[in-house]
């Protein structure tokens, strides 16, 4: 009867027990740093990746990213002319691993929401005001643009220990009108380079037909000047010699000289 008294209470004790060990141990993957952070004060070493075990009941495992981070957001862009332009944006950044408590201090853990993205956003109207909405349609205007930002994002968070790797333009879209207008001018250039094509083959084709049409007159004018009376007479020879061979019936039209009526 003592024996099922006590079962109970072990097995409460064993459970708060596994709960505060489970409690006490901080994971921190291959590609993070932690910070311990104690009654609110954040201690002054890295811990590296593994299992870290901490008192959970005054102590919090902080932990930052050191791998390449690709931060999306999406923004209305403006333009040049006015117009504000739709885009899908994708920020590569990475924290250098010896800035982790120093961002944590100074920024804190929110440091995408409380950093980053405002810099961006600064950034990105700053550069995309000077384009034309066309512009960013383009990979040419897309490209100095994330090059742009890419390099005040830099500017601006230097020393702070984030390194922006790249922003990269994506899933662009311009007003209804303009996306029309430039889907027409698209195809009128098409049509254009078509037309063009067209018109140099029939060129080719024409230059063609004098060349081959050339050809044939400077033949004939060969065979004419080769056409002398001694010449004539033998070809004469020659067809009534075939006509002669063959059994079949004919009818021979001549003069007595040719096979043929030739006219001088």
């Amino acid at each position: 009867m003592k024996i099922q008294q006590k079962t109970p209470k072990i097995w409460a004790v064993s459970l708060v027990i596994l709960v505060f060990m489970l409690g006490s141990c901080a994971i921190i993957r291959q590609d993070e740093v932690g910070v311990k952070r104690k009654l609110g004060k954040l201690d002054n070493k890295i811990k590296g990746d593994g299992a870290k075990l901490i008192n959970p009941f005054t102590t919090v495992m902080l932990t930052v990213p050191i791998r390449t981070v690709n931060m999306k957001v999406e923004e209305d862009l403006p333009t040049k002319e006015g117009l504000n332009v739709r885009a899908q944006i994708s920020i590569l950044y990475k924290i250098e691993r010896s800035r982790a408590i120093d961002i944590l201090r100074e920024v804190g853990i929110n440091y995408e929401d409380d950093l980053i993205k405002p810099v961006f956003r600064s950034s990105i109207a700053d550069v995309s005001a000077q384009f034309m909405a066309k512009d960013m349609h383009s990979g040419g205007g897309r490209t100095q643009i994330e090059q742009a930002v890419t390099e005040r994002m830099r500017e601006r968070l230097a020393g702070r220990g984030f390194d922006i790797e790249g922003v990269l333009m994506k899933n662009i879209k311009l007003p209804a009108g303009l996306s029309r207008a430039i889907e027409e001018k698209l195809q009128a250039e098409q049509e254009s380079q078509r037309m063009e094509f067209v018109i140099m083959k029939e060129k080719q084709e024409a230059d063609r037909r004098k060349i081959e049409a050339q050809g044939l007159k400077e033949a004939n004018e060969i065979v004419a000047e080769s056409l002398s009376p001694v010449l004539l007479q033998f070809l004469s020879i020659e067809a009534f010699r075939e006509l002669g061979r063959s059994n079949n019936a004919k009818v021979i039209v001549t003069d007595g000289k040719t096979p043929f009526l030739i006219q001088d």
